[in-house]
C-alpha cells in the first residue's frame, strides 16, 4: 500500500501531515532570508555618489586640491621660465628679450666683439659643473648646436680676414684680449634681440675678483674696439652714454687702435666694412 503523505513531510496523531524543515518549499540553499538587503542598505548604495561629492567639496579639502594643483603648475612654469636650457639662440622666446638674463659658459671666441655661449640655467645651484649630467662639453662635436652666438651689444671690434678681404689693425689684438678676458668662464649676458645673422645681442658681464665688469665697456676702454655705429638697429640697452665716454677716455689716453702711430691711418670698423662692401660692388659690376 502506497504511503499516503509525501516522504518530505510527517503525520501527527490525527494524520496531519507537517512540511519537513528541508522540505521542496525551501529546498534551494542560495535562498537565505539574511542575504536579502535592507532598504536601508539600498538606500546606502544609492548614497555613496552623495558622499563623494560632498567628501570633494569639503571646504578644506577644495582649499587642498587647488593649493596643491596651482603648486604644481607654479613649479612647471618656473622651471620652464628659469631653468629650461636654451641650447641655440634661435630657441630664445621673444617673451625673454629685455626682461631676463642668461648665465652660462664661454665655449669658443671667433671674433673680436662676439663669442659662443652654453646656457647654464641656475648656475651652481641647480647643479651645473658638480651634478651627473651637469657638465659643460668641452669636445667641439658635443657642442655642435648646442650654444648660443653672442653679439656684444653697442661695440664694433676690427674685423678680421674674411672672405678674402685684409683683415683691420688691431684685429688680432682685440680677438686675443677677448678670448683671454671671457673664454671658459662664466658669464651674465642681458639679451636684447637676435640680429640677422642669428646671434643674440646682448651686454655681457663676468666677474674679474670681487668687481662685476662690462665686458664691452672694458674693450672700449683699451682701445680694442669702437662704439656701434649704425643708421639703424644699434642696441645698447642703457649704457650708450657710458660706452661713448669710455671711447673719448680711450682717445685720449692713446690706447690701443687709438695710438699715435695708428691713428693717423685709423679706420673705424664700420667705415672698414663700407668700404669693402663698396669694392666688392664694384668688383661684381666688371664681371
Amino acid at each position: 500500500m502506497r504511503w499516503p503523505f509525501p516522504s518530505g513531510t510527517s503525520t501527527d496523531a490525527h494524520g496531519h501531515g507537517h512540511g519537513h524543515p528541508n522540505s521542496t518549499s525551501n529546498s534551494n540553499p542560495n535562498l537565505n532570508s539574511d542575504d536579502t538587503p535592507s532598504p536601508s542598505a539600498k538606500r546606502g548604495k544609492r548614497d555613496i555618489p552623495l558622499l563623494i561629492y560632498t567628501h570633494f567639496l569639503d571646504p578644506l579639502n577644495l582649499a587642498t586640491t587647488l593649493l596643491l594643483t596651482a603648486a604644481s603648475l607654479s613649479v612647471i612654469s618656473g622651471y620652464r621660465t628659469y631653468l629650461r636650457r636654451i641650447p641655440v639662440a634661435s630657441g630664445i622666446q621673444e617673451r625673454v628679450f629685455r626682461r631676463r638674463s642668461l648665465l652660462g659658459r664661454v665655449t669658443s671666441v671667433g671674433d673680436g666683439d662676439n663669442f659662443r655661449l652654453f646656457h647654464t640655467p641656475g648656475g651652481r645651484l641647480a647643479g651645473w659643473g658638480w651634478l651627473p649630467g651637469r657638465k659643460v662639453p668641452v669636445k667641439r662635436d658635443l657642442l655642435k648646436d648646442r650654444t648660443i652666438h653672442v653679439r656684444l651689444a653697442g661695440v664694433d671690434a676690427p674685423e678680421l680676414a674674411h672672405f678674402g678681404r685684409p683683415p683691420q689693425p688691431y684685429a688680432a689684438e682685440a680677438l686675443a684680449w677677448l678670448r683671454g678676458y671671457v673664454m671658459g668662464r662664466r658669464v651674465r649676458a642681458y639679451v636684447y634681440k637676435r640680429d640677422q645673422y642669428d646671434r643674440a645681442v646682448a651686454t655681457v658681464y663676468v666677474w674679474k675678483g670681487l668687481l662685476r665688469r662690462d665686458v664691452g665697456l672694458q674693450m672700449i676702454r683699451q682701445g680694442l674696439a669702437t662704439v656701434y655705429e649704425a643708421k639703424t638697429g644699434a642696441e645698447f640697452g642703457d649704457v650708450e652714454d657710458k660706452y661713448r665716454k669710455a671711447e673719448w677716455w680711450a682717445k685720449t689716453k692713446r690706447k690701443g687702435m687709438w695710438a699715435a702711430a695708428a691713428a693717423a691711418r685709423f679706420e673705424s670698423p664700420r667705415d672698414y666694412k663700407t668700404r669693402m662692401a663698396s669694392l666688392d660692388d664694384k668688383a661684381h659690376v666688371k664681371r
